[in-house]
C-alpha cells in the first residue's frame, strides 16, 4: 500500500498516539521486534528481512511528529515495506527519546539525533547475523524524522575507532536519504526568510515559543549549525530525495508552514550550488523520475555500483 496524502498528513500533525501502536494491516509482521539499541526504554527497533542470497541493502526509516509523538508503527505513512522487501530492500524502523526524555542533554534534540545515530550504528554491526549491506543504508523518515534522516545523511561520520563499543566503531553515514516533508533547517531566521510564518523548531533548543528562539537565535547558532541540515550540508554528502503533498509557495505565508515545500526549494538550491544529486517532488512535479519515497529507495539501494 503506498502512503496516501491524507494518512502522511495524519501521522505527521501528530495525531496518531505512541502508547500500545500496531502495525497497519498491510505492513508484514518484523523479523525481529523490539530490538534494544541502547539503554532507554525507547531505544528499540524492527527489522524485516528481505530474501536474498547477498546483502540486502536497507531502508532506515525514522518516524515523525515532532520528535515528541508518534512510533515506528507508522511506517506505512512513509513507505510500502512489502514493495521494499519484494525489491530485495531490507527495512528497519526505529523509536528514538522524545524531546522530553532528554533529559540533561542540551539541546534537547540531541536526544532523538544521537539516538537515530546509534540506531544506525546497531544496525551495522549487525550486517553478518542480519545479511545486510551496510554500505547501502538509505534514511528515510517524515517530518521531524525527515529532518533527523537529513541530519544523519550531512552530519560527518559520528564513529569511534577507538572506542571499545563495537557498535559505537560503525559509520553514521548513508548511501542516500529520502526525506518527506522535511524541515531542511532548523534556523529561525532562515525559515523566516523561506516561509515568513514559521513555527516550527523552538522545543528542539529548549525555547517557549518561536518568538522567543528566534531572538535568542545568535546565541544559540553553534547549537543551531550542530543540527540544521542545511547548514551541515557538504559536497560529499548523499544524494537527496524530497516529497511534499503542497506546491512550492516562496515569500508568502502558508497553511502549514512547518511542512512547506519551501523548505525543499532551499535545501534543494544549495545541492545545486554544491553539486550534490536532489530530486524535488511536490504536486507541480513534471513527470517525476521517482513518484514515491519508496520508488527512490528502491532504484537508487539496487543501483549498480
Amino acid at each position: 500500500m503506498k502512503p496516501t496524502l491524507s494518512l502522511i498528513a495524519a501521522v505527521l500533525a501528530g495525531v496518531l498516539p505512541s502508547a500500545a501502536a500496531e502495525y497497519d494491516g498491510s505492513v508484514p509482521k518484523p523479523t525481529h521486534a523490539a530490538v534494544s539499541y541502547g539503554p532507554h526504554k525507547r531505544n528499540v527497533l524492527d527489522f524485516w528481512k528481505a530474501e536474498t542470497e547477498k546483502p540486502a541493502p536497507v531502508a532506515f526509516v525514522v518516524h515523525g511528529g515532532g520528535w515528541g509523538g508518534n512510533s515506528k508503527e507508522a511506517i506505512h505513512k512513509f513507505v510500502d515495506t512489502s514493495a521494499l522487501l519484494e525489491a530485495g530492500v531490507s527495512v528497519v524502523a526505529i523509536n528514538y527519546r522524545y524531546l522530553k526524555q532528554a533529559g540533561d542533554l542540551q539541546p534537547p534534540v540531541k536526544a532523538p539525533m544521537n539516538d537515530s545515530a546509534r540506531a544506525l550504528q546497531f544496525v551495522r554491526s549487525k550486517a553478518k547475523e542480519w545479511n545486510i549491506d551496510k554500505e547501502r543504508i538509505g534514511g528515510v523518515g517524515g517530518s521531524a524524522g525527515a529532518c533527523t534522516s537529513l541530519w544523519l545523511a550531512y552530519h560527518d561520520d559520528l564513529a569511534d575507532p577507538s572506542s571499545k563499543d563495537p557498535v559505537t566503531r560503525e559509520s553514521t553515514r548513508l548511501f542516500c536519504v529520502a526525506a518527506i516533508r522535511a524541515q531542511t533547517t532548523l534556523d529561525p531566521k532562515q525559515m523566516k526568510e523561506w516561509i515568513p510564518n514559521s513555527k516550527y523548531g523552538n522545543r528542539a533548543f529548549a525555547k517557549k515559543d518561536f518568538a522567543e528562539f528566534l531572538a535568542d537565535r545568535d546565541e544559540i547558532l553553534p547549537w543551531i549549525e550542530q543540527y540544521s541540515p542545511y547548514a551541515l550540508l557538504t559536497a560529499d554528502d548523499a544524494p537527496t530525495y524530497l516529497y511534499y503533498i503542497t506546491p512550492p509557495n516562496p515569500g508568502a505565508a502558508e497553511k502549514d508552514p512547518t511542512h512547506s515545500a519551501n523548505f525543499g526549494v532551499g535545501l534543494q538550491e544549495r545541492c545545486k550550488q554544491l553539486d550534490v544529486a536532489c530530486e524535488l517532488v511536490h504536486p507541480k512535479s513534471r513527470n517525476p523520475a521517482h513518484p514515491t519515497a519508496t520508488d527512490y529507495l528502491i532504484k537508487t539501494l539496487n543501483a549498480s555500483p
